[in-house]
């Protein structure tokens, strides 16, 4: 029996290896220049530096300049697969993307739960200074929408399409799931699709409250139709938990399903990196609450 169980163990091992060695199918989100775009910036790079902070113990990849916003989607094994997917937004400040570290490496974790993921490359840095959000929304709004226009080609289903988001990519999340409207004019059939996520988990956010305030920015509106929500956060972060804690306040208010987690020390953007740090366990409570939902059923 204890050969037997670990000749599939090994198997399974073996098979999540080969799917993540897998190339990702990759989609630019726009048929041309994205909406508002007037400049052209210097070619996309890795704007990581030999002195910069290691997370964990390791470097991560700064992803700067980015002019033409895309979707990698990694799609988990077959014998995983559970028919969800969820769209990351990766942090950075709108500045930079942290595009290993709060995307690629989140992707891998979801295959290993049966999620297909998708890593959001969004523009930045951010192009209007009043609302550096902006571009990132655009760019979420259509992934949605394009990947939910795709679901059946991709193997996922429609209505089981959430979107995570971390720091600065955990606002463009929020503000996704929460406006009523495109932030862009419509350009194609695409956008013909609903861009509203099925479900929605944030972690670390900022942007949602004011720099020193306590009280939620007024563009952040919440209403009864809103997905559900999942909150991870450090009481000691600099971008202030009040960003989870006062949104998730206000879907209770409003009725909406939501689950928050404040935890006591940890900081900010550790992504999935394991430290001694309690808060580093965080997806094992995302996907409890994943499977709550129903989302990890196969």
């Amino acid at each position: 029996m204890k050969s037997k169980f670990s000749s599939a163990l090994l198997a399974a091992s073996l098979s999540s290896l080969i799917c993540a060695a897998d190339e990702p199918d990759v989609l630019n989100l726009w048929p041309g220049i994205p909406p508002g775009e007037t400049e052209e910036l210097p070619p996309e790079a890795d704007k990581t530096k030999p002195t910069d902070k290691l997370i964990a113990g390791r470097r991560i990849i700064r992803l700067g300049n980015v002019s033409t916003p895309q979707v990698a989607i990694y799609r988990p094994s077959k014998a995983k697969d559970t028919g969800a997917a969820i769209i990351i937004a990766p942090g950075g400040g709108h500045h930079i993307l942290a595009y290993d570290l709060e995307g690629t490496e989140v992707a891998e974790w979801l295959n290993s739960i049966g999620v297909t993921a998708i890593v959001l490359k969004y523009r930045v840095p951010g192009r209007d200074p009043k609302k550096r959000w902006f571009a990132a929304v655009q760019d979420t709004q259509r992934a949605m929408s394009l990947i939910r226009s795709k679901a059946r080609e991709i193997g996922v289903k429609p209505n089981r399409i959430g979107l995570m988001g971390f720091s600065a990519g955990g606002q463009a999340a929020a503000l996704t799931a929460l406006f009523d409207n495109r932030t862009y004019r419509p350009i194609d059939e695409i956008d013909d699709v609903p861009f509203h996520p099925d479900f929605v988990a944030l972690i670390y956010p900022g942007g949602l409250v004011p720099r020193g305030g306590d009280r939620l920015e007024e563009f952040v509106q919440v209403n009864r139709r809103t997905a559900p929500f999942f909150f991870a956060h450090a009481n000691d972060d600099h971008a202030s938990p009040l960003n989870s804690a006062l949104l998730y306040v206000e879907l209770k208010k409003a009725g909406s399903s939501a689950e928050l987690h404040i935890y006591e020390s940890g900081g900010h953007g550790y992504g999935l990196r394991e430290t001694e740090k309690a808060v580093t366990t965080w997806p094992d409570r995302m996907q409890t609450w994943l499977e709550a939902q129903g989302l990890l059923k196969q």
